[in-house]
């Protein structure tokens, strides 16, 4: 297995490549949520078509985002940050991975739901500088994905952590309440990660390797090791449930890209 990362377009790149790749099982993407939505929702000229082009294989992955806030920050809740925007309007900020990226529009339907509109966004060439910036208090707020990283840095005070973006607690991190419980239901975005081949790529191989996804994602050391980054496996998928999800979540992101009037092309 040869593993060739194609960066740029905010995974549009890579995907596309895939695309157009010859539909015989030896190119798969490793793609999900974002190479769905970049194409279906926030390109004018999209490279592909995210449902024509490509073939769910497989989940094998999910990955949630936090609303995280540096210690500077006053405030210890995510009920409490919202008091502190509207007391403060206009002076906080939060950064994300880059336009259109999901954290993006994570962080503008977080605003939406608070009513705290005036806190300004700041685009980041990817989540590392996020991390980062929110870390060293160049950011008061940040909305990064999940990572080993981002609980070591909030369980050594680095940053604060005030809710989790994932339909249930994470198994790495049970202390951490998420969105929901805190009374925003509608703040619950998993990015799905999953393999994807080339449309027309025959049922058969599709089947084989979905079987294979299933195989190594039931291995234990495999899901431990994905629980410590952060990550919940996915079990149990197959193709057509990879689809649903895919069709979920471009389903959840479109009002939102639409109420923001948002093209990255």
């Amino acid at each position: 297995m040869v593993v060739e990362n194609i960066g740029g377009g905010g995974a549009s790149l890579g995907a596309a490549a895939v695309a157009r790749a010859r539909p015989d099982g030896y190119t798969i993407l490793l793609g999900g949520t974002q190479t769905h939505v970049n194409e279906a929702l926030l390109k004018s000229r999209p490279l592909y078509d995210p449902v024509k082009d490509l073939d769910p294989i497989a989940g094998v992955a999910a990955n949630v985002l936090c609303i995280a806030v540096h210690p500077a920050v006053p405030v210890q809740t995510l009920a409490e940050l919202i008091a502190y925007a509207k007391a403060n309007p206009g002076k906080l900020s939060y950064g994300h991975s880059g336009v259109g990226s999901i954290q993006h529009l994570a962080g503008e339907l977080f605003k939406s739901l608070a009513g705290t509109p005036e806190i300004v966004q700041v685009p980041y060439r990817g989540t590392g500088p996020v991390i980062t910036d929110l870390a060293g208090g160049q950011i008061p707020i940040g909305l990064p994905g999940v990572t080993g990283q981002v609980l070591e840095l909030h369980r050594s005070g680095r940053m604060r952590v005030l809710a989790v973006t994932s339909p249930t607690r994470l198994v790495a991190a049970p202390e951490l309440p998420t969105a929901a419980e805190l009374g925003f239901p509608g703040m619950t975005v998993t990015g799905s990660i999953g393999l994807l081949a080339p449309a027309g790529t025959p049922i058969g191989i599709i089947e084989q390797i979905a079987q294979a996804s299933r195989t190594a994602v039931a291995e234990p050391a495999y899901q431990q090791m994905l629980i410590e980054a952060g990550i919940e496996p996915t079990l149990d998928s197959s193709p057509e449930k990879f689809r649903g999800s895919l069709a979920a979540d471009v389903a959840l992101w479109t009002p939102v890209v639409k109420a923001l009037g948002l093209k990255i092309d």
